[in-house]
């Protein structure tokens, strides 16, 4: 059996880019948002931070907010027909649209 190469950030070089208008320092109020229980969320990853980052593969889902641990949030994220639990720091999370 081969073994993969390359890590959680492969292939994923638009995702994890910002724009040149998008550059700078981040928003902190973005960075402290706060949500409730059962919120919908959409993932955005904010590329210049590292912690709490969810796989590239979640980048435009939309979750429900299940609990909070630490700073991070518990997401309830529906892959195909399989739900699934990531743990995403707020600073990666939007309020979805609804």
């Amino acid at each position: 059996m081969a073994k993969r190469i390359g890590g959680s950030r492969r292939k994923s070089r638009s995702k994890m880019t910002k724009k040149v208008s998008e550059k700078g320092k981040i928003s902190i109020s973005r960075y402290f948002q706060e949500f409730k229980k059962g919120d919908k969320v959409t993932i955005k990853i904010e590329p210049s931070v590292h912690k709490g980052l969810p796989d590239a593969v979640f980048q435009g889902r939309v979750g429900e907010i299940l609990s909070k641990r630490g700073e991070c949030y518990i997401l309830k994220v529906v892959d195909g027909s399989v739900e699934k639990k990531l743990m995403v720091h707020p600073i990666h999370l939007v309020p979805a649209k609804r």
